[in-house]
């Protein structure tokens, strides 16, 4: 009976345990004996010419390996997939995603979507081949459910290693590409680049809408010899902003939130506004009030606005 050599059981290591017919042909197997050892349950056929060399459970690996090894040498794990594995998405999708060159038609396979693309993007081919994170970040970009969506996508995606400006010259490259002008505003701005959701909605829906000063986001200081970094920090008017989203802080404030608030009130007699989504999403013209005031206590001689008819912005006294 034919074996699989040491050699040739590297290889399997290296590609999960996954392989291709042409590879065990090209290792003196024939149809038959590939055959045979699917029907007896040593090995498992994964796709049509693709097969797992095990009787045990396969992982989601292993799925990538084998959706690869029948997309062809071209393909490359793609959007979510890529995204996966690059840490900007933080469960194994269901589906497994690649992109191949527009000249290759796979197979419709359940379980799998390939992409046809024109210009395929740049590719890792180590391990498992993907698509580059900054590439990956501007697919996942283009399918996002909306702005929320949008930012999370691309904050996660450059504190997963992606570098703004990057991101902003392979966009440019792309041609027509959706949230172009909210990659825009957020990475090539003036007030810097946003670091999640909550800070973008804030500084849209809370300051610029309202006609706010703009805090200066994502400030690190060293109070009492510790390093802390504030959110937002309203220079010259005794005002910080501190965002505080339900996953960082599912249970509301830690002990060293208090700590810090407490050491910046003594040290700079600064007022800190904490505020969680909903504050932000749902009611930022009250956010936006409560600031306000904060501002006007620390010398604030500035005006600011309504944001539309129903704007619950309280200005009397302004």
């Amino acid at each position: 009976m034919r074996q699989l050599t040491p050699a040739q059981r590297t290889v399997l290591e290296k590609q999960d345990h996954v392989v291709s017919s042409e590879q065990l042909l090209a290792w003196g197997f024939d149809h038959a004996t590939l055959s045979r050892r699917v029907r007896s349950g040593a090995w498992q056929r994964l796709h049509r010419g693709v097969y797992v060399v095990h009787s045990g459970p396969v992982d989601w690996r292993a799925r990538a390996r084998g959706a690869l090894l029948l997309a062809g040498p071209e393909a490359a794990l793609s959007h979510r997939s890529a995204g996966y594995l690059q840490r900007i998405v933080a469960r194994a999708p269901r589906v497994i995603e690649l992109s191949v060159p527009s000249t290759r038609t796979p197979p419709k396979t359940p379980g799998l979507t390939f992409y046809r693309r024109e210009r395929m993007p740049f590719v890792l081919r180590s391990g498992l081949r993907r698509t580059y994170l900054p590439e990956t970040a501007l697919d996942l970009l283009a399918h996002a459910a909306g702005t929320d969506a949008a930012v999370s996508v691309l904050t996660e995606s450059v504190r997963a290693g992606a570098g703004p400006q990057e991101l902003l010259e392979i966009a440019r490259g792309r041609g027509r590409l959706r949230y172009r002008g909210l990659l825009d505003e957020i990475f090539g701005g003036r007030d810097g680049a946003v670091e999640s959701a909550l800070e973008y909605r804030y500084r849209r829906d809370v300051e610029r809408k309202h006609g706010l000063p703009r805090a200066q986001f994502q400030v690190r200081q060293v109070i009492d010899g510790r390093l802390i970094r504030a959110d937002g920090i309203d220079v010259g008017f005794a005002t910080r902003v501190e965002l505080d989203g339900q996953l960082a802080h599912p249970g509301g404030r830690t002990a060293q939130d208090t700590w810090r608030d407490n050491a910046v009130l003594l040290k700079d007699d600064e007022r800190t506004m904490r505020y969680r989504w909903v504050h932000v999403a749902v009611t930022p013209c009250d956010t936006a009030g409560q600031v306000l005031s904060s501002l006007r206590k620390g010398g604030y001689r500035g005006t600011a606005r309504r944001c539309g008819p129903g704007c619950t912005l309280v200005l009397s006294g302004y």
